[in-house]
């Protein structure tokens, strides 16, 4: 049995839109945000207190790129995996992970620096830096989507729920406008697909029933 611990629209996204893309049943369980802060019993299950939290019967998971990697391989061989002994494969490893390591990275500074410190402690300057940066780096993929519809192997992968989720995240700090035209077009392909508009209804309503808020994660203010 699959069990995703998941906050809304948090990284953990990832992991809920590989699910509807390979059509696996999961339980979904809904936390506040952040859950170290709001579901101290949550520490228990992963002891940093951060989501996704991902079960596979007794397997046991926390980053969000890896889980990808790991469904893609273990459940979508013939859909959205991209095999090792293909010449796509390490343009396939480079996207997976360029959309947390070097994407979602600096936006995580933004956010904190923009709307989780306290006023004292939030600085305007490095909220505007890291948006330079992240801006700067979508030029890795743009140079890639002026001529394909997809980050690799001329078809959607895994690699794509990496990257769509840091230009979902980019979209919550309305930086959407500031997309280079193949970028913003590629990202609304992304929000096309069946599979993410149901992971987006399947969070919205897992946190009506579970009583937890459904406001996206980056969005929530909270304590440091």
């Amino acid at each position: 049995m699959i069990q995703l611990h998941h906050c809304a629209s948090a990284r953990s996204f990832r992991v809920l839109w590989m699910l509807e893309e390979l059509a696996l049943p999961y339980e979904l369980k809904m936390l506040p945000f952040p859950p170290r802060v709001h579901a101290r019993a949550f520490l228990a299950v992963n002891p940093l207190g951060t989501v996704p939290a991902f079960f596979d019967d007794d397997l046991w998971m926390t980053e969000s790129s890896a889980i990808c990697h790991y469904l893609a391989a273990h459940y979508g061989a013939a859909t959205i995996d991209v095999a090792s002994d293909t010449p796509d494969f390490a343009a396939y490893l480079q996207w997976l992970y360029f959309g947390e390591a070097t994407l979602t990275f600096p936006l995580t500074l933004i956010l904190r620096y923009s709307r989780f410190e306290s006023e004292q402690r939030r600085s305007s300057q490095v909220a505007e830096d890291y948006t330079r940066w992240f801006l700067s780096r979508l030029r890795g993929i743009e140079a890639v989507l002026e001529n394909e519809p997809y980050v690799c192997a001329g078809r959607f992968t895994a690699a794509d729920v990496s990257v769509g989720y840091a230009l979902m995240l980019a979209n919550l700090l309305d930086l959407a406008s500031k997309f280079p035209a193949p970028v913003a077009d590629y990202w609304a392909r992304l929000q096309k697909r069946d599979a993410f508009v149901r992971a987006l209804e399947a969070q919205e309503a897992a946190a009506i029933a579970q009583h937890v808020s459904a406001v996206p994660a980056p969005l929530v203010a909270w304590p440091g």
